[in-house]
């Protein structure tokens, strides 16, 4: 057990960073105050069985708490990865406590499902492991929305959603994400070791946000909301986002496979995100980086649609 376990009892959530907060402390500000059950807790030790042969240390979640409680008086399932432990990686344990929360959730059809994203992907040391979790994982995300479910990923850790988190959030109905909130497949030291650093510098820290940072996301339609790094922030978009986000269809999926094809077709061609920007018709594309969240909410409510509009 380490210090990212505590309870969050001595914060407030309409002071407390996203960013800076332990796993734990998400849950407790998120959620109604009191209405957390957590689900396989402390007690119950489900510890990774790899890391040991690695000689490393294990935690006694094994870095996701999951379980059941209230948002604004609705029953909600939440899941949050803890950054801080291996990056958030995703391990056997860690992805079936995931796995088996989704499946819960569409057993039961009616209520929604909260991914507190904080992760760099699959862990190496559980490599085999951590790939077959998280292809369970986003079958399992499909099947929930499939029944009736929505699953929202909120976006806005240490770790940010890399890897296998990725393209979990992907499946997701909708995602909130902050400035902070990194979303790709491939991090930036990964890109850089397969492609080289002319491809991309992972060093370069300005060109990380900006390709892959929550604003960017935002305009280019991969994530639907941008808050604040604030959890009151987070927790005011997603009771809004809960009431309004539709079912998993047909048209859904087909609306989706328009968009990006429209997305490839307007923006394949640029190099940099500022050219992107660029294309949408910002004035000063390259002062997107530097903008307030207050400044950058008000340029991306006037630029274009999400697709949760779609949905």
């Amino acid at each position: 057990m380490n210090a990212d376990a505590s309870t969050g009892s001595e914060l407030s959530a309409g002071s407390s960073s996203w960013y800076e907060a332990s796993a734990r402390d998400r849950v407790s500000l998120l959620l109604d105050q009191g209405s957390f059950r957590e689900f396989i807790g402390p007690a119950m030790r489900e510890v990774s069985p790899h890391l040991p042969i690695f000689d490393l240390p294990e935690q006694f979640d094994d870095g996701i708490v999951i379980g059941r409680g209230a948002l604004d008086g609705s029953p909600v399932f939440v899941a949050a990865q803890e950054g801080r432990f291996m990056g958030g990686a995703f391990g056997e344990i860690h992805g079936a406590k995931l796995t088996g929360l989704l499946r819960a959730a569409r057993d039961l059809k009616n209520t929604p499902v909260l991914i507190l994203f904080d992760t760099g992907g699959v862990r190496l040391q559980e490599a085999n492991a951590g790939e077959l979790a998280i292809a369970e994982i986003m079958r399992a995300v499909v099947e929930a929305r499939t029944a009736g479910v929505k699953v929202l990923g909120l976006i806005g850790g240490r770790a940010g959603c890399y890897g296998g988190g990725g393209l979990t959030a992907g499946c997701c109905s909708a995602l909130i994400v902050s400035e902070q909130g990194r979303i790709a497949v491939s991090g930036p030291e990964v890109i850089e070791t397969n492609r080289g650093v002319e491809e991309f510098d992972s060093r370069d820290r300005a060109l990380v946000w900006r390709t892959m940072g929550g604003k960017h996301r935002r305009l280019l339609g991969g994530a639907d909301v941008f808050v604040d790094d604030q959890v009151h922030a987070f927790r005011a978009a997603t009771a809004k986002l809960l009431g309004t986000l539709g079912p998993l269809t047909l048209q859904t999926l087909m609306a989706e496979q328009v968009r990006l094809e429209q997305r490839l077709h307007d923006f394949g061609r640029a190099a940099d995100a500022i050219d992107i920007w660029t294309a949408m018709g910002l004035p000063d594309a390259s002062a997107v980086p530097e903008m307030s969240a207050k400044q950058f909410l008000s340029l991306a409510d006037g630029i274009r649609r999400t697709p949760h509009d779609a949905r």
